[in-house]
């Protein structure tokens, strides 16, 4: 397996630098996720570790060698593309074996290591097919498969299933996982979508403008976001960010906003007087059954799922609030309703977006 080292990574192009000095440590056997939106550097950052990319300054490490001016044959590493990039000429069985051809191995090896893989695959039925007779979710198989078989030092994923359709991305991100979980190698996987990124990853990292926002196990940057950006861009829907004013009361503060009042006690770092702001997740909304709410909102949307619903409200004010409650709920658009915010899921960050408390009660 192969740990992968990137020491203050630059790139520029011209006089714009679009990668601004990024320190990142990918664990031998590791599948670590780039995520962030479009335009935030993840796949350029994928491409300079590929060796397609040359650095503007910086060092790439694999297992402790710089890799700088290394070309990306050389590097030992195996990319899987968003396209597939496949040859349309030839066979299934001629694409997964034309690397190993142009290295010169043994036919019988060729064939041991194309045919066990796509045993694991189970694409053993398309071996004599082209890739226009396959469908999208066989066809990626393929270029994994044509990866796998050359036995590289770690994979090098770059939204490889933003070419298919919902069900089937559900059903490859289960594959991926238990190929990940068969064969153990390092996988670095970009994408933007962060649904896929919770789910696939042992460790995320969040890109926004060329700088990395945060790095760690897709819960904990779920359960602790560490700034405004990583807090909204994690979690689908995402969390409800409300931008408020800190008051002293007698017991301590109270996080105030047009029709809203949230009471938090004490928080190291927040003064009375002080612009924050208050995060909490959809499924921490609650519906108020006594008591004095924090808010009172109108019903604008349901979703129902069956098993769940959303709700889609407004607040004179304030930006619309996501609610998310298990089971079905028979609430219908113009409907008024109080709500409380779970103060233990409570986040508040400070004027500059960085976290003050995750987990106000935790």
């Amino acid at each position: 397996m192969t740990e992968i080292q990137l020491k203050q990574i630059r790139k520029s192009y011209g006089e714009v630098e679009v990668i601004h000095g990024i320190d990142l440590k990918v664990n031998s056997g590791e599948f670590c996720v780039f995520v962030g939106p479009s335009g935030c550097g993840k796949s350029t950052l994928l491409r300079i570790i590929a060796g397609l990319d040359d650095v503007t300054s910086g060092t790439v490490e694999i297992d402790g060698e710089t890799v700088n001016g290394v070309t990306a044959s050389e590097r030992g590493l195996a990319m899987v593309f968003q396209s597939y990039a496949l040859y349309p000429h030839m066979s299934v069985y001629k694409n997964m074996a034309f690397g190993l051809e142009n290295a010169k191995l043994p036919k019988a090896e060729i064939d041991r290591k194309v045919r066990d893989t796509a045993e694991m695959l189970q694409i053993t039925d398309y071996l004599d097919r082209k890739p226009k007779a396959l469908s999208g979710g066989q066809r990626q198989r393929v270029a994994i498969g044509r990866a796998i078989v050359r036995d590289p030092k770690a994979f090098l994923f770059d939204e490889p299933l933003s070419n298919l359709d919902a069900e089937l991305r559900v059903t490859m991100r289960k594959e991926l996982s238990a190929l990940h979980a068969k064969i153990g190698d390092t996988m670095i996987y970009v994408t933007h979508d962060q649904v896929e990124a919770l789910t696939l990853a042992d460790k995320i990292v969040v890109l926004q403008k060329g700088r990395i926002e945060q790095v760690g196990p897709p819960l904990d940057l779920y359960n602790k976001p560490q700034n405004v950006f990583v807090a909204g861009f994690i979690g689908s829907p995402r969390m409800n960010l409300i931008e408020a004013t800190a008051v002293e009361g007698p017991e301590g503060l109270t996080l105030t906003a047009p029709n809203l009042s949230v009471f938090v006690g004490n928080i190291e770092g927040l003064e009375a007087g002080a612009r924050c702001t208050l995060g909490i997740r959809p499924e921490h909304v609650r519906l108020n059954t006594g008591g004095t709410p924090d808010t009172t909102c109108e019903v604008v949307f349901t979703e129902q799922l069956g098993g769940e619903t959303y709700l889609y409200c407004d607040v004179e004010g304030l930006p619309q609030i996501t609610i998310h409650q298990a089971g079905q709920l028979p609430f219908v658009k113009g409907q008024s309703l109080e709500l409380n915010f779970a103060r233990e899921n409570l986040h508040v960050f400070d004027a500059d977006g960085q976290v003050l408390v995750n987990e106000l009660g935790g």
